[in-house]
């Protein structure tokens, strides 16, 4: 009877932990990002000095005084780093989530309604599709005009139809189904029931489209950036700060600490989403539950 108690104890105290979420990469992934976090909301207390500060001297190494050393016009480059992630993380995840949304809402309609609508977005999703990324987003800010606001603006114009594709497919898929069906003999309408019955039925595969869209969206803010077509100087950028490094290859400081930042965010961001669709994809559940903490 106590060993019964004692597992019972010991199961009640287990937090419910998605087991997507208890993988050794997800956990990896988690604490960097949960680090920036902390970044993020601590920032003027972290950071030894003004970002946009000249008051050192000029292209001085990393040392106890200078965690990351000096850039060229003698500001300290640990500061802007932690300043930088104020912009480059919320700008990526501000961009992604009304992506999904965005996209999200019209591959739903597409999907669900069909015949003129679905022709109607799929072909603009289509046109789209029909550039690189990176170089319609470059076209689109250098027409706007560089600022890291016109920067989110064309890549919300250049992401939202990998979204509206997928919702449209799975939308497809789903309205199909027996209580789908029911619903609508049941007297529900059609928004009613693509809202009730369709859209929560689709929103994982989406979410972890999102979740891997974190990573890119921030490469390629930072790459607009790097081209001189998103933040402003003096703005602490993380990819104007590596466009700069690039320019001093003596100064091996100036693009390593902002490039390492670019590069430990987005791996965490990766990491978090290869993990969630590993858990929902049937061929690997079964591996991930096996290697699950």
């Amino acid at each position: 009877m106590t060993d019964i108690l004692t597992a019972t104890a010991g199961r009640r105290k287990r937090l419910p932990i998605p087991e997507a979420f208890r993988q050794p990469l997800a956990i990896t992934g988690g604490i960097v990002l949960a680090l920036w976090l902390i970044v993020i909301i601590f920032a003027p207390l972290i950071a030894p000095a003004d970002p946009l500060s000249q008051a050192f001297d000029r292209l001085q190494p990393p040392s106890a005084e200078h965690l990351f050393g000096t850039d060229q016009v003698g500001r300290d480059v640990f500061s802007r780093v932690v300043y930088g992630s104020r912009i480059s993380l919320p700008l990526a995840l501000g961009l992604v989530l009304t992506a999904m949304c965005v996209g999200g809402l019209l591959g739903a309609i597409a999907g669900y309604f069909g015949k003129l609508v679905d022709e109607i977005i799929m072909r603009i999703a289509d046109l789209v599709f029909a550039f690189p990324t990176i170089i319609l987003a470059m076209v689109i800010t250098a027409a706007l005009g560089p600022s890291l606001t016109n920067a989110v603006i064309a890549m919300l114009i250049v992401t939202w139809p990998a979204y509206a594709r997928v919702t449209r497919s799975l939308v497809i898929t789903a309205r199909k189904q027996e209580y789908v069906v029911a619903g609508r003999l049941l007297g529900a309408g059609p928004f009613t029931s693509l809202r009730r019955d369709v859209l929560p039925n689709v929103l994982a595969p989406v979410f972890v489209l999102a979740m891997l869209d974190f990573g890119t969206a921030i490469l390629l803010l930072a790459g607009l950036s790097f081209l001189g077509l998103g933040a402003v100087p003096p703005a602490p950028d993380w990819g104007a700060m590596v466009a700069a490094g690039v320019e001093q290859f003596s100064a091996w400081w100036l693009a390593a600490f902002p490039g390492l930042a670019i590069f430990t965010v987005v791996m965490a961001f990766n990491f978090i989403g290869d993990s969630l669709r590993d858990s929902l994809d049937p061929r690997t559940k079964g591996a991930v539950q096996g290697r699950a903490v």
